[in-house]
């Protein structure tokens, strides 16, 4: 909705995993999505799932570094770009926004989510407890030193964007009828929540392990 998203856009993807995202898009704006992954293994699962789900027409991954767009894409290619907890991964967040950048129309719009420290709300870095649970961020998400959300925003500025809208998804995420951000990571003795909860992170590494030792799965999952 924040992308006003209209049928027959072309959409990029910027670090779109295997495109579990990138297909609900499509499906329900009527968008042809092209999403970019420098992960090899991601990119044939996500094709392999753009088929199973008769999407290859309208969606498809290709490999590349969103840090080098202008290796992938020509200017100007794309309608409307969006990145879904992808380009914190990004040591050089102004390079990678002005790729995007120049891959957009003008007018294109591009949104994102992704994780950030926010002082103003009581990140404290003279905190160990603080730092502890951004270092556990960290390194569960294979991610560099997170930025700050005024930090993002400074880095879009200083890529072309002018920043039309940025918020805190923790904001109201108490109310009754909110569903927290983080509810899917809480675990729960469920058939979709049970692989969060202790027992579960155990018996996943374990199946995991498992699997790229007998090589059915490559190694690093």
């Amino acid at each position: 909705m924040k992308l006003q998203l209209s049928q027959g856009q072309k959409v990029l993807d910027v670090g779109c995993g295997v495109g579990g995202p990138m297909r609900n898009i499509a499906r329900f704006s009527k968008v042809d999505v092209t999403g970019v992954t420098i992960n090899e293994y991601q990119i044939r699962v996500g094709n392999k799932y753009c088929i199973e789900s008769q999407q290859e027409s309208q969606c498809r991954l290709v490999q590349g570094d969103f840090q080098k767009l202008d290796e992938n894409f020509l200017g100007e290619s794309f309608d409307a770009a969006y990145a879904i907890e992808s380009t914190c991964h990004s040591p050089d967040k102004v390079t990678t926004f002005k790729q995007v950048h120049l891959c957009l129309r003008k007018g294109g719009l591009f949104a994102g989510y992704e994780w950030v420290l926010l002082p103003e709300r009581g990140y404290d870095g003279n905190n160990p407890e603080h730092v502890r649970i951004k270092e556990g961020i960290e390194v569960g998400n294979g991610l560099p030193t997170l930025a700050t959300a005024a930090e993002v925003n400074e880095a879009l500025v200083k890529a072309g964007f002018e920043v039309l809208e940025s918020y805190d998804a923790n904001i109201d995420v108490h109310k009754p009828d909110s569903i927290p951000w983080y509810d899917p990571l809480t675990g729960k003795l469920t058939l979709s929540g049970f692989r969060m909860t202790t027992a579960g992170r155990i018996v996943t590494h374990a199946f995991v392990s498992t699997l790229e030792f007998l090589r059915i799965a490559p190694r690093g999952n």
